[in-house]
């Protein structure tokens, strides 16, 4: 869990269409929700 005034990791997303999207480099200056949805139960 991160708390307040912790550091975002440093990962990587694959998204549509075989890109990549790098966290949180790709997001800086802006705010951002990043949702993680495990499918279905």
């Amino acid at each position: 869990m991160l708390l307040p005034g912790n550091r975002f990791p440093d990962i990587r997303l694959p998204v549509s269409a075989g890109k990549a999207i790098a966290l949180p480099r790709d997001v800086a200056g802006f705010w951002a929700y990043v949702l993680f949805y495990r499918g279905g139960w």
